[in-house]
């Protein structure tokens, strides 16, 4: 059996996203290192601090693609550090809430400090109308696999 065009452009696409994941964890890390944060804790900091509402662990893990268990081990430990805190959810007894503390949202304040000349100068060669394009796409793609 043969990938279809689709399909095998698909492929090339899952493997450069690999690549680029590890690229993106490699790089997170690197800058937020001078913060104490690797890039999956940067990635809590950011999904609470774009959300309107508080979240549980188990809806981060989702918003981000990965496991409960991995989101919680992060939570804990970020927990420990002041970074965040864990609330009462109203709808559910045993699933907290999981909130940045003044220190976490300081922190993210900082991160974003660092983040945004560091994006602005890495896409300074790619153009708006491509850039829009990929995101349109990968969030068609994610799409496909959240249901």
């Amino acid at each position: 059996m043969k990938h279809s065009a689709k399909g095998d452009a698909f492929t090339e696409i899952v493997i450069e996203s690999f690549k680029l994941s590890g690229l993106l964890a490699t790089e997170g890390d690197r800058i937020a290192a001078p913060l104490g944060l690797s890039s999956a804790r940067w990635k809590i900091l950011g999904a609470l601090a774009r959300s309107e509402t508080p979240l549980t662990v188990s809806q981060i893990a989702r918003n981000m693609g990965q496991s409960r268990q991995a989101v919680q081990s992060l939570v804990n430990i970020m927990c420990e550090s002041g970074l965040v805190e864990f609330q009462n959810n109203p709808n559910h007894k045993r699933a907290k809430l999981i909130v940045l503390t003044p220190n976490g949202e300081a922190t993210y304040e900082r991160m974003e400090a660092i983040q945004i000349p560091w994006a602005n100068q890495r896409v300074s060669q790619i153009s708006l109308e491509d850039l829009k394009t990929t995101l349109v796409t990968l969030k068609k793609i994610s799409g496909l696999f959240s249901a």
